[in-house]
């Protein structure tokens, strides 16, 4: 169920918290051994206010990401001119949205993989309401969900994984509904980040 905008999550109050924002950038030198990836929060003016877009990743065997939940996004090549170009590049051919087109509206912290060796840089930006998407292979489902929806107390609950042997629980948002997948991981932690920015944080996860 959808709930009424908050304005801390006006496109006008992002704007600014994004553009005063000083990221914590991540040197790869102090993470031998790590691959540097970049994704793209895109944002746009939905019925229900601002939404964020989140694709459903399809399923390939050895892919660490196979199916989850995430942004457009992926590894940074040797031809990316900048990380910030590697986002753009990788939205370009998952989803068919030339960021170079949209309004950039700033760059979270950078954040390491708590389990795989990779470090995340995420840029956001604002995109029309009326923007087509053209998901590639590599992409099962997309989907804008509100703000209102990621701080929605209801939503937050606990996700096991499986790590070397050990059951591991993990904060996650439910999106998709009962027996689908839910939003984890490196996804969940750019998320909490953004919506601290916003100054609405995300509930506490339940504990049963």
């Amino acid at each position: 169920m959808h709930t009424s905008p908050d304005s801390s999550f006006s496109l006008e109050h992002l704007r600014s918290a994004l553009a005063c924002y000083q990221p914590r950038l991540t040197e790869r030198s102090a993470w031998p051994g790590h691959s540097h990836a970049a994704v793209a929060l895109l944002l746009r003016e939905g019925r229900f206010g601002v939404e964020i877009l989140f694709i459903l990743r399809a399923e390939f065997q050895g892919d660490p990401w196979s199916g989850n939940i995430a942004f457009p996004g992926g590894h940074i090549e040797v031809d990316d001119e900048t990380v910030r170009a590697a986002a753009e590049r990788e939205t370009l051919e998952e989803i068919g949205i030339d960021l170079q087109q949209e309004e950039f509206l700033g760059r979270l912290d950078d954040v390491a993989g708590a389990h795989l060796p990779v470090i995340v840089s995420c840029f956001s930006y604002r995109v029309a309401a009326s923007t087509p998407l053209s998901p590639n292979r590599e992409i099962n489902e997309t989907f804008w969900v509100p703000l209102t929806d990621l701080a929605d107390p209801d939503r937050q609950c606990l996700h096991y994984v499986t790590f070397r042997g050990e059951q591991l629980e993990r904060p996650a948002i439910d999106l998709l509904g009962p027996g689908r997948t839910v939003l984890w991981g490196i996804t969940y932690r750019l998320v909490s980040h953004f919506m601290q920015l916003t100054g609405v944080p995300l509930p506490s996860t339940p504990i049963p």
